[in-house]
């Protein structure tokens, strides 16, 4: 018979603690059962000869093979008949170290590194979240999910943490640290990938277009340094030419990419750069110039305004469900999630790092994970574990009393043919 896809995919109906009490009751029925029918057959059967010979031995063996497996089931629960046999009711006194075992066999067999990543990858984790992810109202529902989380959590912060974090961590830390080594790296790596270029750029446009809005106040900074001898006509003359020039020069360095001032620049930044590394004297002037900025009464409150006023505006954002902030998320959420889909070698990636992940967790917190094992089984009692126990394999176990009858039944017809032919 060949299953549905909806048959095979449908979940499976819980069995309850008394549907297993009564198929435990019934297997055990069946199979006691069998053992009193190969009794009555011995009986019957006792003392004749020919074929019901052959039927008595087999009958015989069937009822030693019946009791025999009865005694090995029932021995691993309660002792049998109440008879405290050496090495009976197995589960009650050694549950615990039946639980310790358990625990060992899960560790060894189901957590390990080798398992637990050829499961993890084998589910393919990672390309089913990112084809969940990919589609944009899931990605929504995760933005939407995760919003009231981080609000709360951004909420918690008010002026008087944020002043303490300012004043008992940032500008302790930033004083502490000697910033001259780090601050001279960063300009050296600025420069050799050419990130100031922007700032350069901006800087010599804002400048051409002043000189070229403000030609009156230069002209009459140049004219206050003119001589009181000077005629006024010459001064008019001079300063004019002056502001020409001036401008002619703000507007090649804005034109220019190889002017040499921008060369100037560069070279003064690497100098400064190098300086702030390798230069005690240059360190130390920075280190001082960090010191009297740091003393300044404003820097603590400023930094307290910045950050309140960073935490009020993602606050707001974070309200607004058609505000950017949101929408940008879903869409980069759900951008990431087909790229992922797409991109093989980026799911491969993912995969490993994700895989690394759950295996360090497990390694690291998989012992604690386990002992809820050995700890479960050990708050139990006794009679109640065994009874646990049994209630689950219980009516599995009563098939070892019918095969041991069955199987018995038929040893004791072979021997007793055997015996015939001796």
């Amino acid at each position: 018979m060949t299953l549905t896809t909806d048959q095979a995919s449908a979940p499976r109906t819980p069995v309850t603690d008394e549907a297993r009490r009564v198929g435990l009751r019934q297997m055990r029925l069946v199979a006691t059962g069998l053992l009193v029918l190969m009794a009555v057959v011995y009986v019957l059967t006792h003392g004749r000869d020919g074929v019901w010979g052959y039927v008595n031995a087999g009958a015989e063996a069937g009822m030693i093979g019946a009791i025999a497996d009865w005694f090995a089931v029932t021995a691993l629960f309660r002792h049998p008949l109440g008879l405290p046999i050496p090495h009976t009711a197995l589960v009650r006194r050694r549950k615990d170290e039946l639980g310790a075992s358990l625990e060992q066999f899960v560790s060894d067999n189901f957590l390990t590194p080798q398992v637990l990543r050829e499961k993890y990858l084998d589910a393919e984790v990672v390309r089913r979240l990112a084809a969940w992810v990919a589609q944009p109202e899931h990605a929504e529902r995760v933005v939407a999910e995760a919003v009231p989380f981080v609000r709360r959590g951004v909420e918690r912060i008010d002026e008087h943490e944020l002043r303490t974090l300012v004043d008992n961590l940032v500008i302790p830390r930033v004083r502490r640290e000697p910033l001259s080594s780090i601050a001279g790296h960063l300009m050296a790596r600025i420069v050799e990938d050419g990130s100031h270029h922007g700032l350069v750029d901006l800087g010599a446009r804002e400048l051409h277009a002043w000189l070229a809005l403000h030609q009156d106040e230069v002209e009459a900074i140049v004219r206050s340094r003119a001589p009181q001898w000077s005629p006024a006509w010459v001064n008019d003359q001079v300063t004019r030419r002056v502001y020409q020039e001036v401008l002619r020069w703000a507007r090649d360095i804005k034109d220019d990419p190889q002017h040499n001032v921008r060369h100037a620049v560069d070279s003064y930044l690497a100098e400064l750069g190098q300086d702030l590394q390798h230069d005690p004297r240059t360190a130390a002037r920075f280190e001082s110039l960090k010191e009297r900025l740091l003393d300044h009464p404003q820097v603590s409150d400023t930094g307290v305004r910045l950050a309140e006023t960073l935490r009020q505006t993602l606050v707001e954002a974070l309200d607004d469900p058609t505000g950017h902030l949101r929408t940008r998320l879903a869409t980069e959420l759900a951008a990431l999630g087909r790229r992922t889909l797409e991109d093989e070698a980026l799911r491969a990636r993912l995969d490993a790092w994700s895989a690394d992940v759950v295996v360090d967790l497990v390694g690291r917190y998989g012992p604690e994970l386990t002992s809820v094992i050995s700890s479960t089984i050990q708050r139990w009692d006794a009679q109640e574990a065994s009874d646990k126990i049994e209630l689950h394999v219980g009516r599995d176990l009563q098939f070892i009393r019918l095969n041991g009858t069955v199987v018995g039944a038929l040893v004791g017809l072979f021997i007793h043919t055997v015996s015939q032919f001796l």
